[in-house]
Order: C-alpha cells, then sequence, then structure tokens
C-alpha cells in the first residue's frame, strides 16, 4: 500500500501549476504640469547669471574724426565709428571697459546703451582715466539715477575647467550671451598692430568675439571675474581676459580720478598706513592709525568698500572722512586733489600746469615742495619741463601736459632715475632759448 507521501510525488499532477497572467491595467494619463512648473525648471545657475548680469552691461558706441589725404594731398576730415562693451561697477554710473574701445573717440563721442529690455534710453558717457598699457579705460555716464551693477569677485581662486558666462556685443549684435570654461591661466599675449603685450590673462573658449572687448566674464555666481580683452582670430574658441584682480590694482593705482593724499595697510581693517606731507589728508588732519568708517557718507567695512568709494567721489572739490581714532569716531574735511596733481606731488614733489607756446604744449612747474626730489635738484616755479629720460632709453619723453608726466612716473617704482630737461627764463623775456635749457636727475619717491 502506498504512503500518503508516495501518492502525492507519483500523481500526474505537472510539476508546475499555471500563474494566472496579470491583467493590463487602464491607460492612466500623467498629472498636469502647470506653466509655472514648466518654466521653473528650465531655470539653471547659467540663466540665474545672465539674469542678473544683463542689466548692468552696455553696448558702447564711439565716434570721431581723422585726416586723410585725397589723391591731390589735400587734406580731407573723416569720421569713422567704433563700438564695443563695458560693465558697470559702481551705482553712480562708473563703467569699466577696454581702452581700446574709446581711445579714438573725439571728446562728446561716447554714447552707451542698456539691454532695451531695461532701459531704453542711450545715455551719454565721459572718459574719466585710462591705462592703455593696460587696456583699461574708466567711463561714467552722465545720468541722474542709481545704475545696477556686477559685483566684483576675485581672479585669485580660478579653477581650469570652472564655467564662465561672457556678455557682450559682437559685431553690433547687442548683448549677447556666451558660456564655456577657463580653459588656461597665467597666459601671455601679444596684440597685433598694437605694440602691446599682456601677461598673466585669462583664457577662455567662452566665444569672445570682436565687439565683446570690455565685456564682463563672469563666474557661476554672477561675480565679474575679468574683463573680456582679446580675441586669437586664427583660432577657434581662444579667447582672454584681463584678471579682475588685476583690474581692481589698476582702479586703485592708476585709474582713480581722485588723490586724498594718504594710503590703507592691505587687509579690510582700513588702517591709515602713511599721510603725505604737505598733501590734502595730512591738511585736514588725518593721522596714520587712523580707522576709515565711512567716504563722503558712504559707511566702508572692505577694501571693495573703500575702493569703489573712493571712485564715487569724483568731480567734487571736498570730501567727509569719517575716522575712529583711539576709540573716538571723528569727521574730517578733506580736499579732493586731482589724481595727476597728487602724484606727481606724491612722487616728485611738485604741482604743474600746461604751457602753450606755439603750436605745442609743455608742463611748467608752479609750487616746489620743501625737501622733496624736485628741490634737491634745483627746480623752482616758473620752470618748463621738456623731455624726460627714463632709465637707459636715449631720446626724452616729451611731455604735453602734467597728466602726461603723471602716467608716466605712476608706473615706476620708487629709487627710479629721471633726468630732467628744464628751461628756466634766466633773463626774464618771456622766451625759452637754447641756452636756457639745462639738465639734471632726481630719485622718484
Amino acid at each position: 500500500m502506498l504512503s500518503l507521501f508516495a501518492l502525492l510525488t507519483t500523481s500526474a499532477l505537472p510539476a508546475t501549476l499555471p500563474v494566472p497572467l496579470a491583467q493590463p491595467r487602464p491607460p492612466q494619463n500623467p498629472a498636469p504640469v502647470s506653466a509655472e512648473e514648466r518654466y521653473r525648471r528650465r531655470i539653471t545657475p547659467l540663466t540665474q547669471v545672465v539674469d542678473s548680469a544683463t542689466p548692468a552691461v552696455v553696448y558702447i558706441v564711439t565716434e570721431g574724426q581723422t585726416v586723410a589725404s585725397d589723391f591731390f594731398g589735400r587734406l580731407i576730415p573723416q569720421r569713422f565709428s567704433g563700438a564695443g562693451s563695458g560693465v558697470v561697477i559702481l551705482k553712480e554710473g562708473f563703467i569699466i571697459t577696454n581702452y581700446h574701445v574709446v581711445e579714438k573717440a573725439s571728446p562728446g563721442g561716447i554714447r552707451v546703451s542698456f539691454d532695451k529690455r531695461y532701459d531704453e534710453t542711450e545715455y551719454p558717457a565721459e572718459l574719466v582715466s585710462w591705462v592703455k598699457e593696460e587696456d583699461l579705460a574708466l567711463l561714467r555716464i552722465r545720468g541722474e539715477r542709481d545704475f545696477p551693477t556686477v559685483p566684483l569677485g576675485t581672479s585669485s581662486d580660478l579653477m581650469i575647467g570652472e564655467s564662465v558666462i561672457a556678455i557682450g556685443s559682437p559685431y553690433g549684435q547687442t548683448h549677447t550671451v556666451s558660456s564655456g570654461i577657463i580653459s588656461g591661466l597665467h597666459r601671455n599675449v601679444d596684440i597685433p598692430n598694437s605694440g602691446l603685450r599682456f601677461s598673466d590673462l585669462i583664457q577662455t573658449d567662452a566665444s569672445i568675439n570682436f565687439g565683446n572687448s570690455g565685456g564682463p566674464l563672469l563666474n557661476i555666481n554672477g561675480e565679474l571675474i575679468g574683463i573680456n580683452s582679446a580675441v586669437n582670430s586664427q583660432a577657434q574658441n581662444i579667447g582672454f581676459a584681463i584678471p579682475v584682480d588685476r583690474v581692481k590694482a589698476v582702479i586703485e593705482e592708476q585709474l582713480t580720478p581722485t588723490w586724498l593724499g594718504f594710503e590703507v595697510e592691505p587687509g579690510d581693517h582700513l588702517k591709515v598706513a602713511t599721510v603725505v606731507e604737505g598733501g590734502p589728508a595730512e591738511l585736514a588732519g588725518v593721522q596714520s592709525g587712523d580707522c576709515i568708517v565711512s567716504l563722503n557718507g558712504r559707511s566702508v567695512t572692505r577694501q571693495e568698500d573703500y575702493r569703489l568709494a573712493r571712485l564715487g567721489i569724483a568731480g567734487v572739490r571736498e570730501v567727509e572722512l569719517a575716522v575712529e581714532r583711539e576709540g573716538k569716531q571723528r569727521r574730517l574735511k578733506v580736499p579732493v586733489w586731482g589724481r595727476a596733481e597728487g602724484v606727481l606731488f606724491e612722487k616728485l614733489g611738485v604741482q604743474a600746469e600746461t604751457l602753450g607756446l606755439g603750436r605745442g604744449s609743455y608742463v611748467r612747474i608752479t609750487r616746489v615742495q620743501k625737501s622733496s626730489p624736485a628741490e634737491e635738484l634745483g627746480l623752482e616755479p616758473g620752470d618748463v619741463i621738456d623731455g624726460v629720460l627714463v632709465g637707459g632709453r636715449s631720446r626724452p619723453w616729451q611731455l604735453q601736459d602734467p597728466e602726461e608726466l603723471a602716467r608716466l612716473v605712476a608706473v615706476l617704482p620708487a629709487k627710479t632715475e629721471l633726468t630732467f630737461d628744464v628751461y628756466r627764463d634766466l633773463d626774464k623775456d618771456g622766451r625759452l632759448e637754447r641756452d636756457e635749457l639745462h639738465r639734471g636727475s632726481l630719485t622718484l619717491r
């Protein structure tokens, strides 16, 4: 007799029982997505940067006039125009751009415009200062309102492969955006037909074409990390930008149009390091060790604040400087000198003016500071500078105004020796004769 177990295992039942097929579910429509949600999904870090920075980017148009000769040798005036880009860095309307964008513009021949979605007005702008060797210029919009700005970042920690965005106006296509990465750092570039060579540039594959010059290069946080400056026309996807830390240094050392006669220590404590003897700050009572609190009513807590606040005092004759000294706050009225005037006073110990003679112009000394390099050389008020020799240069620089002399000495380090050719009207006849030309050397302080 078979056991129950044997009956179960030897029965004719199939080895596996069939599994009933799952019944298909009726189709279900996806949950509807709102228009707001579809729009939100399209927002990326890049679009956010463009949205925040574009209102501060300007399209620059310049006009000028040159003279050419026709077939018969007659001189014919010819008008020309140019274009480029720039970016507002201070709400008072100060713009950073490339110098070559505005270099040939005639007085009153610079106009700027914003993206018409934000501002349809075309504004006149003036050239405040420039440094040709750095290809940087500072403009100011003539407009009675606050303008949108782009925050200044740093170029000290840039990474190869980091995402960047360029905004500009290539070939007149205003407010064009391109994106890419940083493809190289510390590049040295020669600019064709200019004789200029730039070092330590940022290389990027973000499209930078003619017309982008002067526009901003931004990081993914929307901070300015460079000024688009050059394009390699013989290669694709190779553009270059001036690092923003270099831009800051040039603003501080050469582009700021005013001079107060003191320097602050490095760092964000804004402590006065030195005060130039006989300068406006000393006359107002500023002392070494004072901590800057505000400048003309604008609170400053960082070097960045102070740098931009100094730009904002262009065109005024006197500013209120709030300083903290021995735990007490003091408010001082400081006369504002022009930067050229200040540079000449600080480095040479002179004040000067432009002297027109015949078809040319010269630099005439109006004041010599006691115990200065100029006094040690023997310069006197009334002396007319004919030329300046620097280092081993065989021919002297011919200078037409104090601003040109200031630009020359501003970039030279202390202890540099300069040789001056100077006319002195010894016989007081109002004429400068060849036998009244003298030569001597001094050392910059």
